[in-house]
């Protein structure tokens, strides 16, 4: 069934176009048995996904380094800052950091593929004329080197990264790429696999399609008030 017409597409990266939920969850894993910290369990850490790495691991990680601490992540609701871009405490965060990317690009060796659908359905919808963005909690070097490794970087037309504006669910990522490309609301729309980015569409006041595929599952998609959810790639050209 197709819904209203839409000028931007604004896609989420990890576990919307590309598979890589397993590799995140595992790095972060393999990241606090390196550093000695408590474990999160697989819920916890893909309820992060989409943070920014350091407020991700504000999370996950409240004591940071303090080993006489245990991480309450799972036994307290996490509220969200205001600024989750505040770069003012980041130190006791900077080892855990470069082990996860020591992780993610060196040690593990998860493949992070595209999902099979994804590159179709970029093409396809860059054939249609719809303006595509990403908004993603990567870092600008992260999604750079993505971009470049999978070729689909030419089809997006801007992109925010978590270290440039406030992380999700601030709607700043997305607040930012409409007043960059002249895209009122009611124009935009957001697709993303975890709750983190429908809650910032939510917050932007655009429309959102939830990925089932991704970090959480349907039930928890529909909290932030999706207009549709997919469990393929390909089911999005079902909606535009």
């Amino acid at each position: 069934m197709k819904i209203k017409q839409y000028d931007l597409v604004i896609f989420d990266w990890d576990g919307t176009l590309m598979d890589s939920i397993g590799k995140i969850i595992t790095c972060i894993e393999n990241m606090a048995k390196a550093l000695r910290l408590p474990i999160p369990t697989e819920s916890d850490i893909r309820d992060i996904i989409g943070l920014s790495m350091t407020e991700a691991l504000r999370v996950l990680f409240p004591h940071g380094l303090n080993l006489s601490a245990s991480s309450a992540y799972s036994q307290h609701q996490y509220q969200y800052p205001k600024n989750a871009f505040s770069q003012s405490e980041d130190d006791p965060y900077l080892q855990m950091r470069a082990e996860f990317k020591a992780q993610y690009l060196h040690l593990d060796t998860t493949p992070t593929p595209l999902f099979a659908q994804a590159p179709i359905l970029i093409d396809e919808l860059h054939a249609q004329g719809y303006q595509l963005a990403v908004a993603t909690g990567k870092a600008r070097a992260g999604l750079d080197r993505v971009f470049a490794q999978t070729g689909l970087g030419r089809y997006f037309v801007a992109s925010r990264c978590a270290d440039e504006v406030h992380s999700k669910p601030h709607p700043e990522m997305i607040s930012s790429l409409l007043k960059e490309l002249n895209i009122a609301p009611n124009r935009a729309l957001m697709v993303g696999d975890s709750l983190l980015d429908l809650t910032m569409a939510a917050n932007a006041g655009i429309d959102s399609i939830g990925v089932t595929y991704g970090a959480h599952s349907a039930e928890k998609l529909l909290q932030a008030g999706p207009i549709a959810l997919i469990d393929s790639p390909a089911q999005l050209l079902q909606y535009l």
